[in-house]
């Protein structure tokens, strides 16, 4: 049995029940929008925001009623900016099944993202849930922030290793940041307690990205097309280390392909080269490590407790994927 099968085990009633408040806290009367509910709800992929939200309450206390109600906060309010994303990006595809926009076009598509986040915003309010709503509504300001910053910084070609680590601080690692604080807030956890779980997921986020970003260079079958980053002018750590370390020339010629020949087999291949050459993909790997290794440090004082190996499972899931 997998890593992944013993957690999803572990919490198989804990998923079961989270999945019918999630599909009640979608509902609505409209029967268009209980139709894209539903094909929302299909799409789901490994649960991994739920799982951090339930291991982290595990943590300080235990699941109560309140920490199904953050995962579906988080889940609502996520699940709305992936829909925007998509109108935003024109992408005709979402986790392998065609996007909202590409079934029932943009206009329905941008209206059902404001019916989640209007959900979500409902589900808090209604349950007097402000301490969860604030942690997820920080994230999806961060989030925001992060994809505007990468656009600005991209459009220039001038983004630093530390302005990269911001971006997806913000841009990815909020969102898995957010999970962990809900979790712990839901069980009664401390203001201190919380701040360090925000802290371990933001590393554990940033990890994931620079995973992301490291698969974008992999041979093998990721979920998407190969170079996909370079064709969307995304500026990866592997990139961003051999632009430091290649030659002024080089650095010439990386920049046009990715400003002007990004679509080109060829010339995306040849910055693929360089980037091997100049060992980004291992520099990458090696920030990757030190994040976890960061995390983990910061959960030293739940060694003992029985809900660890779920964090390392979820860890483990998280720099060990192959998608």
């Amino acid at each position: 049995m997998s890593s992944f099968d013993i957690i999803k085990k572990d919490f198989e009633t804990e998923l079961k029940q989270f999945e019918q408040k999630f599909r009640l806290a979608m509902k609505s009367s409209v029967p268009l929008l209980d139709t894209v509910m539903t094909y929302i709800v299909k799409r789901k992929g490994k649960q991994l925001r739920p799982l951090f939200v339930f291991a982290t309450a595990n943590l300080h206390g235990g699941i109560t009623e309140a920490t199904y109600r953050g995962a579906s906060l988080v889940e609502l309010l996520h699940t709305a900016t992936l829909v925007h994303d998509d109108v935003v990006d024109d992408s005709d595809e979402r986790r392998g099944m065609f996007s909202i926009n590409a079934i029932w076009k943009n206009k329905i598509a941008v209206l059902v993202g404001d019916y989640l986040l209007a959900k979500g915003l409902l589900l808090s309010v209604d349950n007097n849930d402000f301490d969860l709503l604030k942690i997820v509504s920080n994230a999806v300001r961060e989030m925001s922030e992060g994809e505007l910053l990468q656009i600005e910084k991209a459009r220039r070609m001038d983004i630093t290793e530390a302005i990269y680590y911001d971006i997806i601080r913000k841009k990815t690692a909020s969102l898995i940041a957010s999970c962990c604080a809900v979790g712990a807030a839901s069980a009664g956890a401390s203001e201190e307690e919380i701040k360090n779980m925000i802290s371990f997921g933001e590393k554990i986020g940033m990890a994931f990205q620079i995973k992301d970003d490291i698969l974008d260079y992999s041979e093998a079958d990721i979920g998407k097309p190969r170079g996909i980053d370079i064709k969307e002018r995304k500026m990866t750590l592997p990139l961003i280390y051999t632009l430091n370390n290649c030659t002024s020339s080089e650095k010439q010629e990386i920049i046009n392909t990715v400003k002007k020949y990004n679509k080109s087999t060829k010339h995306v291949k040849k910055v693929f080269d360089y980037v091997k050459h100049y060992n980004g993909i291992e520099y990458a790997a090696t920030k990757m490590e030190k994040l976890i290794d960061e995390a983990m440090l910061l959960m030293e004082s739940y060694k003992n407790h029985d809900s660890y190996k779920h964090i390392n499972i979820l860890v483990e899931m998280v720099i060990r994927r192959d998608r």
